[in-house]
């Protein structure tokens, strides 16, 4: 089978726009073999999205994107593939994560308020349509309220890391985020690598790092890496034993530029990828 898949995408569970069946059914319609749901430290939206897939006879992964603490100029995120979504410790440490979003989301409705922004959280309830409520949300509402013209404006004046409605955001440690991931059966891959914002060999003595914690996989194929950066993460991988994943980080209307398999045009992951993951999987870690 020759491609294309999608290992990193969004749904209205966190901050993209369409539900976790809208997800599925737009996958099965572009010709995806194979899609994993990774939405921001939570897993409620991968019942839905499974059971879908299932109807559709699309080869699903249950994932997660977990945001981990991070002391270099960007940001790190790792994603967990084929974890078991109900284990009670992956549940407990996601819960955690959420209470701690919701009084960050409360701290920076605050902050807005005292900057003369009139919001609430029972709009930006609304704007999310069920879903987790997030900086995308608010900027959103920031716009229709004619506040800033579009995103790029509400991060670069108000929510933005460093300004002045901006509260940081409850993260696990890389060890932690990694353990939780193995204790629920998953394998752990970094996410788009580009965005740690580190120099070639910074990034390489970090992705050494990560593996000696346990990690799996690198986000080699992604919509924000070019050709040299990709063959950049595939020498990464070979060199330290590492599998590759690839995805658009597909958010719906919230990045209108990403197309769901497709990133900004230039996206294509093989299905041997999925295979490799699962096999890789199947052998070390399935239950």
């Amino acid at each position: 089978m020759k491609g294309p898949i999608d290992l990193h995408t969004h749904s209205t569970a966190s901050d993209g726009t369409l539900t976790p069946t809208e997800l599925v059914d737009l996958a099965h319609k572009k010709g995806l073999l194979a899609l994993a749901l990774t939405d921001h430290d939570t897993v409620v939206g991968l019942a839905q999205a499974e059971q879908r897939a299932k109807e559709r006879g699309l080869s699903f992964v249950p994932g997660v994107e977990i945001s981990v603490k991070f002391d270099g100029p960007g940001h790190c995120h790792l994603l967990g593939y084929f974890i078991d979504y109900q284990h009670p410790n992956l549940v407990a440490v996601l819960r955690q994560l959420h209470e701690a979003r919701e009084r960050r989301n409360e701290l920076m409705v605050e902050k807005l308020k005292e900057l003369g922004v009139p919001v609430d959280m029972e709009e930006l309830a609304k704007m999310a349509g069920g879903g987790e409520i997030g900086r995308p949300h608010m900027a959103k509402l920031l716009v229709k309220k004619g506040v800033v013209k579009d995103f790029d404006e509400a991060f670069e004046k108000y929510l933005g890391k460093g300004k002045p409605a901006y509260v940081p955001k409850a993260r696990l440690s890389p060890e932690e985020a990694i353990e939780v991931i193995r204790e629920a059966q998953g394998i752990t891959s970094l996410a788009h690598p580009y965005y740690l914002g580190l120099s070639r060999e910074e990034t390489r003595e970090y992705v050494a790092y990560l593996k000696g914690l346990g990690l799996s996989a690198i986000e080699a194929y992604y919509t924000d890496h070019d050709e040299e950066y990709t063959a950049f993460c595939l020498e990464m991988a070979e060199e330290f034993g590492l599998l590759v994943s690839g995805g658009s980080d597909f958010h719906g209307a919230n990045k209108p530029e990403i197309e769901l398999g497709r990133g900004k045009g230039n996206l294509f992951v093989p299905y041997e990828v999925y295979e490799k993951l699962y096999t890789f999987w199947r052998q070390h870690l399935k239950a």
